[in-house]
């Protein structure tokens, strides 16, 4: 990078693993410890994290986070990964977690030091920085051995600032959305209550099994419009964004099928089976994506939240040893929950806003966090101002 002076990480920055809790420490309710699997891309997500009593925690006090930290990811699958501490709650670290905390803030600014983490290149730094072979690790020293660039402390103030903007509004919108889903959601369970019939899903809906073009016809993926979706996709609550797109060729003489906006997807094998999405823009999948919906959209908007309250069923069914999975037969053959006409209407007129609400501050933030990345590494070399990156922001934010 150019345009500002550099240096180690080590001469302005710590970061500090986290502590070594015994298997005895753990419980089921009370101080949160954030593991690796917590830490996601800008965001600490405590779903399924683990807990230590209040007398516990006293003995790991070193180890307490602040609002603010920005945490890494120190081995696996995702280590490099950053996220960023945005509660106020007491929460500790686990081991092979990593904080960051600045020396000196009139020398380092924490929220320049948290986007300067985001950069591509300083999370391939990091990942390959790692050693192991069965499982990648990377240590302190490693980390803090990147160099950074050190604008003046006001330009870093500045250039945090208007990235923050864009990742305070990102953070709203996904309240937003995920408030709206959850609303959607608890209308669905208050109407749950009267449901009086189940009925398979091959009889209420179309279901279809997606497919992969093959890697080796140029023609299916070169210059492709058709979104197509991998069963990652399927951790997403809503997708808005495809993984790759492919040809209409591909569509035409491959298994891929094309789905309709508002269609539920189930993934129905590997480390994503029975999770749940729903599309929010017309897609094809791979073949562990199958997609369901309804010619009526009251149906459709009813089936999502039935067959997700379905899944435990459906995983029962599942089979395999090193990698489970369901098949679509399985699928089809899920008994899901029915209402009256007119329940149903009455859920669909208030249930649909809500998940178009969701949608839309969703696709809102797709655009968003775009502009944060094309702005991010610019502003980091001093190529681009933060007085020009303002006005930019200004028009998305």
């Amino acid at each position: 990078m150019t345009g500002f002076t550099h240096a180690p990480l080590s001469d302005v920055a710590d970061v500090k693993s986290g502590y070594a809790f015994k298997s005895s420490d753990w419980k089921s309710s009370g101080i949160p410890v954030i593991k690796i699997a917590n830490v996601h891309p800008g965001n600490i997500d405590l779903t399924g994290c683990s807990f230590v009593d209040e007398t516990v925690a006293m003995s790991a006090s070193a180890f307490r986070v602040r609002r603010g930290d920005p945490l890494i990811a120190m081995s696996g699958a995702s280590v490099g990964e950053i996220g960023r501490v945005r509660f106020t709650d007491k929460a500790l670290v686990n081991q092979r977690v990593g904080v960051f905390r600045v020396k000196d803030p009139n020398l380092l600014d924490e929220d320049f030091l948290y986007h300067f983490l985001q950069l591509p290149d300083t999370v391939g730094y990091f990942v390959s920085s790692a050693y192991g072979s069965a499982q990648p690790n990377i240590s302190p020293s490693l980390i803090l051995s990147v160099d950074i660039p050190l604008p003046p402390i006001a330009e870093q103030r500045a250039i945090g600032e208007v990235l923050g903007a864009l990742d305070d509004k990102i953070a709203a919108n996904s309240r937003l959305a995920n408030q709206s889903f959850h609303l959607a959601e608890s209308l669905f369970a208050s109407v749950l209550s009267r449901a009086d019939a189940y009925a398979s899903l091959s009889e209420l809906a179309i279901t279809v099994l997606g497919g992969t073009p093959s890697r080796d016809v140029a023609e299916y993926w070169t210059g492709g419009t058709v979104p197509w979706l991998n069963s990652g996709k399927a951790n997403e609550d809503r997708i808005v964004s495809p993984s790759e797109y492919i040809t209409e060729t591909a569509l035409a003489k491959s298994a891929a099928k094309l789905m309709p906006a508002g269609a539920t997807l189930i993934a129905i094998t590997g480390a994503t089976l029975g999770q749940v999405a729903r599309l929010e823009i017309p897609a094809s999948g791979n073949q562990s994506l199958v997609g369901i919906w309804s010619e009526d959209s009251k149906m459709t908007d009813w089936l999502h939240f039935a067959v997700r309250a379905q899944i435990p069923e459906l995983l029962k069914r599942a089979t395999g040893a090193a990698q489970q999975h369901v098949n679509k037969r399985d699928v089809d053959s899920l008994q899901v929950p029915l209402v009256s006409a007119v329940e149903l209407g009455s859920f669909s007129r208030r249930a649909s806003p809500l998940l178009e609400l969701a949608a839309v501050a969703d696709r809102e933030n797709e655009s968003l966090a775009a502009t944060r990345d094309a702005l991010l590494p610019q502003l980091m070399s001093g190529k681009l101002r933060v007085k020009d990156a303002e006005q930019l922001v200004e028009k998305v934010a």
